[in-house]
């Protein structure tokens, strides 16, 4: 076995406790190397005749990206405190492996052999509100769902959907417009909202914050946001702002301070500002959001502006009651802020969502003390690459996406936040080059894979766009220019994944290689889906991945019924095509 890809860490994604009573250990192998890998394991104090004592448990082979296989164990209750190897086999050779290094058996006289776990500490499990894994979200950037209150729209907001989006052009979306249409949201299945922001700014985005503690007026007053979270709590629907603490905008006061009165002002260490006076050509010589001279950086470091923004993360869930916050440009904001962001808002509402914004490896925000999740980007970018793309292959995007699962724990895949599209990002049904079909196998990848879906406003009903500005249109609530099968479509996935939890978020996600079409399972103790998809326009067979010999199947989507007579069932897709079977009991011959 190459022994240089043989890696562990008792840390992180590789080694934590899943809940009070259970350890979740990983180990990584070259790929296709090992044929089989055992977990010794056992209390680091229990000896017998000078012999340490330990158990051997099975891993699994759980995951295989591009390089490497991922083994899996899940360690029963008994071991709160462990010392732990592993046994990897294959056709010519048994190694052990533990934190000092190789051996040809297990060493027995000492632990230190081995690695550690100290203690199964209840206060270090990661803990994310329970709620987010049943819940599935609907992205609404404010300024362009829906216009209720015309009296509210800003000076030139244009008739609604009346010509494209530009950068600068308002159409007067506002609460009222959202509260209007919240049982179109209910109906559709939605039970979490996230809103860009609603804070007061110059921009129709809103990420240029001039005031933390004013919502923009443009989309109402404080009192029309609450009874907006009311009448969303009534419909058994969570509400998520969008907070900007890494940048503020060009209009903020303190910042107006700073430009005013340079190195007189007392706001000047809320900024990271390299020289006085401040310029703005060539590029800033503060730092920015990018480059962006009106989204001057913020330093979280400094105390007062510290405590003033906790004070911004608490007010909004003490004063109206909101579900979550998600963080924009989080990755650039230090660790110790968020840390104590997190004590703040959760002394408040132990259960709010935390969700961060990173595009990248986020292990480092998701250990317990930060975040509860974060936008889950290389998710979209592999189901983008091949479902709306065609540009990766099925080995390739299963490969991918077994990586986006091993690189975090189960726990916090359990949370992570699917998106296909977004506010940032073109429009879906775009990328798809208008395919619906292609589409659809995108909403049925998302709303059966591990995590929680996200759905931008207007892709249910096939809404275009191209790039910021392009997917940032006014909704469409004309029925008749809406694609009502689509429509239908994804609410039909919804409510599949509501009503059978190993559809959803319950259950464990299986990949199979196959010669053409992608073919995974979700199942638990108590049922199994199978999920065939073809992303391709050639109608194709593929041989579903089990002995059915005797059991019912259940076409989830039509409920449709058929008993197989054969261990082995093929499946015909046509270009494009799906099918998602439901295992049920044995019939008697």
């Amino acid at each position: 076995m190459l022994k240089e890809a043989i890696y562990h860490r008792p840390k992180n994604n590789y080694a934590y406790a899943y809940d009070e009573k259970t350890l979740h250990i990983r180990l990584r192998t070259k790929k296709n190397d090992a044929t089989s890998v055992t977990l010794i394991c056992g209390d680091p104090y229990h000896f017998e005749n000078q012999s340490w004592q330990y158990s051997e448990v099975t891993m699994s082979k759980k995951e295989t990206d591009q390089l490497f296989d991922y083994w899996f164990a899940e360690v029963p209750p008994t071991f709160r405190r462990m010392r732990y190897g592993f046994k990897l086999a294959n056709e010519e050779e048994t190694i052990i492996y533990g934190e000092k290094g190789f051996f040809d058996t297990p060493p027995t006289d000492d632990t230190a052999y081995y690695f550690c776990f100290p203690f199964l500490n209840n206060a270090d499990v990661f803990r994310a509100p329970a709620w987010v894994k049943d819940t599935i979200w609907y992205q609404i950037f404010p300024e362009r769902f829906a216009n209720g209150d015309s009296s509210l729209n800003p000076e030139g907001a244009l008739e609604w959907g009346s010509t494209a989006p530009t950068p600068t052009n308002f159409f007067g979306g506002d609460f009222q417009g959202v509260i209007e249409h919240l049982d179109y949201l209910s109906d559709l299945g939605i039970n979490g909202i996230y809103f860009t922001p609603i804070f007061k700014a110059y921009s129709n985005h809103k990420y240029d914050t001039i005031d933390y503690m004013e919502i923009d007026p443009q989309f109402g007053d404080k009192e029309t946001f609450k009874r907006l979270v009311k009448e969303c709590h009534k419909r058994d629907i969570k509400v998520m702002l969008d907070a900007v603490f890494n940048h503020s905008g060009y209009y903020f006061p303190e910042f107006q301070d700073v430009l005013k009165n340079g190195e007189q002002s007392p706001y000047k260490d809320w900024f990271h500002i390299r020289e006085f006076p401040l310029k703005e050509e060539p590029i800033p010589n503060y730092d920015t959001f990018a480059f962006v001279p009106s989204m001057p950086k913020l330093n979280t470091e400094n105390e007062e502006l510290r405590n003033y923004l906790l004070e911004v993360g608490k007010y909004w869930v003490e004063e109206f009651d909101i579900d979550g916050w998600r963080l924009d440009v989080a990755n650039e904001i230090d660790h110790a802020f968020w840390r104590d962001f997190r004590k703040a808002v959760k002394s408040i509402k132990d259960d709010v969502y935390i969700l961060g914004e990173i595009w990248h490896d986020s292990m480092p925000w998701l250990q317990g003390d930060q975040f509860d999740a974060v936008m889950n980007y290389p998710f979209t970018t592999a189901a983008l690459n091949y479902f709306a793309k065609d540009k990766i292959s099925t080995k390739e995007f299963i490969e991918e996406i077994q990586h986006v699962l091993s690189s975090y724990p189960v726990n916090v895949n359990e949370v992570a936040f699917n998106l296909l599209g977004s506010h940032d990002t073109p429009r879906t049904l775009t990328v798809c080059n208008e395919s619906t079909d292609r589409e659809k196998l995108l909403f049925l990848f998302q709303l059966s894979f591990i995590g929680t879906p996200c759905i931008y406003y207007g892709d249910e009903i096939g809404m275009t766009g191209g790039p910021d500005p392009g997917c940032r249109k006014c909704m469409i609530w004309d029925e008749d220019q809406q694609n009502q099968e689509l429509l239908h479509f994804t609410k039909q996935l919804i409510s599949l994944r509501k009503k059978h939890q190993t559809f959803g978020n319950h259950g464990n996600i299986t990949f199979f290689e196959t010669e053409h079409g992608l073919l995974y399972t979700k199942s638990n103790e108590n049922e199994t889906f199978i999920f065939a998809l073809n992303n391709q326009s050639e109608a194709i067979s593929i041989c579903l991945p089990m002995d059915l010999q005797n059991k019912v199947l259940t076409n989830a989507m039509t409920g449709e019924q058929f008993a197989a007579n054969s261990s082995e069932v093929n499946v015909q897709l046509d270009g494009f095509g799906f099918e998602v079977l439901k295992v049920e009991h044995a019939y008697q011959l």
